[in-house]
């Protein structure tokens, strides 16, 4: 049985976050430049009247090949399965008059460090938002999203990646108090818009990226040195001058401020650039590259945004000799995304 109503929703995932680690709870305040790409995450929601099934929710993790019964009254606090699905179902809460089955797939890797849990959250909760009255803000959706990883889990992140997934294209964010913040879209006439996109490559290491020893220890050292410390100004200092450098469709100026994070990066911790990336920055350089930046917070595996030069042929050499050094690295296809959280609903006649 299919049901009567169906959910569409999609959000754009993230790269190239100069200024990441200053939207944080111990940086207090913060400046961010990033960009929001395909491919992006999906969210479907079969509805269906409460008689019509035996199991009221059903939550169906495509990537996983894990479908499964949610019982509220018995998974509350106790998200063991799929945490932040089960807690954004949670969050927004199904009417107890709806029967609900809810898909999500991503087509980037799991753990590739561009925001995709943030993507899921936003995405999921723009779908279940359908269910309910009024309609939350794609600003109202990101904090939600937010509250869902930091509160109802307890996990350390940052804000960025939750507002680039509600609003996406190229965005300058200014978080003027934790977790509050002002976004900025940039907004760029053609020409730079699919030049800027040519030139952008994401490349997998092959590897998931997950929280560290090396993370911990970098936020108790940032959390004890306050937030104007010096480690934080310098990323803060970085989304201006990628902003400015968009703006003026400068690319070599772009490539400068992320090299210039990514070095800031590395002064965090030298751990933060792992021997893969750096592998992958020194095979960029020699095919001249103008610009390359460790997604998120960096570590082992996860994910580099690389900016390369305006030859077409040097930019597809690099993509082969990055390929050919190690199996397991991949380039992954990406587009600009000129728009973030996307649902639409469809009355059901298949």
């Amino acid at each position: 049985m299919v049901g009567t109503i169906i959910i569409n929703s999609v959000a754009p995932i993230r790269i190239c976050d100069n200024g990441g680690w200053t939207d944080t709870w111990f940086a207090e305040h913060g400046k961010i430049f990033n960009i929001g790409v395909y491919p992006y995450v999906e969210a479907q929601i079969e509805v269906y009247p409460s008689n019509a099934r035996d199991e009221r929710i059903v939550l169906h993790a495509e990537n996983f090949g894990d479908r499964y019964a949610i019982h509220a009254q018995d998974a509350k606090h106790e998200w063991v399965r799929h945490p932040l699905l089960e807690a954004a179902i949670e969050y927004v809460g199904v009417p107890d008059d709806l029967a609900v089955q809810i898909s999500i797939y991503s087509e980037a890797p799991a753990g590739c460090s561009t925001g995709t849990s943030a993507a899921v959250s936003v995405a999921l909760i723009g779908a279940l938002d359908r269910l309910t009255s009024g309609r939350r803000t794609p600003l109202e959706v990101a904090y939600a999203a937010h509250r869902v990883e930091t509160e109802m889990l307890g996990y350390q992140s940052g804000i960025q990646d939750q507002l680039c997934a509600a609003y996406g294209g190229i965005n300058f964010i200014e978080m003027f108090q934790y977790p509050h913040a002002a976004v900025s879209p940039i907004h760029v006439p053609n020409a730079i818009w699919w030049e800027l996109e040519r030139r952008l490559a994401l490349i997998f290491l092959g590897r998931s990226h997950s929280s560290s020893a090396v993370h911990e220890m970098v936020i108790r050292h940032l959390e004890d040195a306050g937030p104007d410390c010096r480690q934080l100004e310098d990323l803060r200092r970085t989304p201006e001058l990628s902003r400015d450098a968009i703006y003026a469709g400068d690319f070599e100026a772009l490539g400068q401020a992320m090299v210039s994070n990514t070095e800031a990066q590395r002064r965090l911790h030298p751990d933060l650039i792992s021997k893969d990336a750096q592998q992958v920055i020194d095979i960029a350089r020699e095919h001249g590259a103008l610009g390359w930046k460790m997604n998120g917070a960096g570590g082992e595996g996860g994910s580099l945004t690389l900016l390369s030069g305006s030859s077409m042929s040097a930019r597809r050499a690099m993509m082969r000799e990055i390929e050919e050094t190690n199996p397991l690295y991949q380039n992954i296809p990406i587009y600009l995304s000129r728009y973030g959280l996307r649902v639409w609903t469809l009355q059901n006649h298949d």
